[in-house]
This record gives structure tokens, C-alpha cells and sequence, in this order.
């Protein structure tokens, strides 16, 4: 599959993008967890995961507002700080909108840091094309695959292929909500992770920290990083924009 084309003429700034929210707070998880950062959220999803923590960002909720890249890119430069986190629902669901979009986050001057939270059931090739191609995207935009387990209930939707587009800056995230859940993940690392951070999360209600940290280092997993919602930490789980 080719990268997605974009229009010469900058006319995918006008392109419409339904959004769900867009705020400044600290990166709650992975390589970035306690830097100041735009979250970035856009509306639909093409998963229905079991503990999914925001449903408001799919259906049958419905898009906050529109926004236009142009208009999505003001409001970004509207904060101060220097990293994004490009967010969902899924953030690649909306295709050459979506490559349009991160195209122009990349081309902010100040920002340092693109971090995509996508899902694993987005084929990632064209957007790795993009990233190959354009020094902006190559110098700042990361994946962050959220691959989902058994207990998500849509562990059959994964993409092992994208597991080939990843570099060493990018990372892969596994929530493990039980015992099923964290042996699926060794199994998964050792059949597929070449390039990448590996991070493991525990889904809180059903995995307590502590165990999750027992495990890998009963499995000798010294490459593996345990990552915390520090947001959780900060505030109510429930809470919004923060």
C-alpha cells in the first residue's frame, strides 16, 4: 500500500475532522508520562474494547464539535507546551484525514514530540510511508501501539504486520487485566517485537500494580517497562480533560 497523498496546495487545511477534544495537561503513560502535552482526541473508533475508558470518543456518542486541520492546528498553538498526543477513539480511523492532520501537527515549529496512540487494528504502512518521506514526520511523530489482549475482547483484530513498521523510537503498550492476559503478551513479544519500547499497564480494577511488577520480574523481562496512568494518580480515574 502507497502513503497517503496529500494535496501540493495545502487545501487539506480546510479538511473537517469530527473531534472530541483538545486540552493541555501532563502525559499520563510511556516515554513521555510527566511532560506537559496536548492531547489531541478525535471522534470514532473501529474497536469496542471490554474496559475501554473513553466510550464518549465513539459511537453511539457523538462528535463534540468539527474542526477544521487549520482550525485544530491554531487551537494547539494556543498552549505552550511542546509535545502532542494524538488520541481516539483511534486516531488513524480517518485515513488520509487523519495523515492530513498529523502532517500539519509536525509542521508546528515548537512541537517536539508527536506521540500516536493507535490501536493495533489500523494497517500502519502508508502513515510509516509519510514518515519515511517527510523530515518532519520522521524527526517527530512516534506510534504507540496499544495492542489489545484477550480480556479486551478484540484480540482477533490486531495487525501483526504493523509490528514491521515500527522503529526504535516507537513503542508498543500491552494493559494486562489478568494471568491470560500477560502470558498472551510474552507470547506476542517473543513472535513478532523486533524495534520498539516494550510497556506493560495494569487495567487497575482487576490487576494490582504490584502483581503486574511481580511478573516481569518472575519472567526475566529486563527489556520490559512497567508504565502507571499517572493521571489516575493525579486525580479521579472518571475525571476529563486533565
Amino acid at each position: 500500500m502507497s502513503r497517503w497523498t496529500l494535496p501540493d496546495d495545502n487545501t487539506y487545511l480546510e479538511w473537517s475532522v469530527p473531534m472530541v477534544e483538545i486540552f493541555e495537561t501532563v502525559e499520563g503513560e510511556g516515554s513521555m508520562a510527566g511532560f506537559p502535552t496536548v492531547f489531541v482526541r478525535v471522534f470514532h473508533c473501529n474497536l469496542r474494547c471490554t474496559w475501554c475508558d473513553t466510550p464518549y470518543s465513539y459511537a453511539p456518542a457523538k462528535p463534540a464539535f468539527e474542526a477544521t486541520i487549520r482550525e485544530i492546528v491554531e487551537r494547539i498553538k494556543g498552549y505552550a507546551s511542546k509535545r502532542i498526543c494524538f488520541t481516539g477513539g483511534e486516531p488513524l480511523i480517518h485515513k488520509e484525514k487523519s495523515a492530513a492532520l498529523l502532517k500539519a501537527m509536525a509542521d508546528i515549529d515548537d512541537i517536539v514530540d508527536i506521540h500516536v496512540e493507535t490501536n493495533g487494528a489500523i494497517d500502519l504502512e502508508p502513515f510509516e510511508k509519510m514518515r519515511e518521506e517527510y523530515e518532519q514526520l520522521r524527526s517527530k511523530v512516534r506510534f504507540v501501539i496499544d495492542y489489545k489482549l484477550p480480556d479486551s475482547g478484540e484480540n482477533e483484530r490486531m495487525i501483526h504486520s504493523n509490528f514491521e513498521q515500527l522503529s526504535s523510537k516507537d513503542e508498543i503498550k500491552f494493559v494486562i487485566a489478568s494471568d491470560d492476559d500477560f502470558e498472551k503478551t510474552v507470547e506476542v513479544v517473543n513472535t513478532y517485537h523486533n524495534k520498539g519500547q516494550v510497556l506493560v499497564s495494569p487495567v487497575w480494577e482487576t490487576m494490582p500494580p504490584a502483581e503486574l511488577v511481580k511478573k516481569v520480574l518472575d519472567h526475566q523481562l529486563a527489556d520490559v517497562k512497567v508504565s502507571l496512568q499517572l493521571h489516575k494518580v493525579i486525580w479521579d480515574p472518571d475525571a476529563r480533560g486533565v
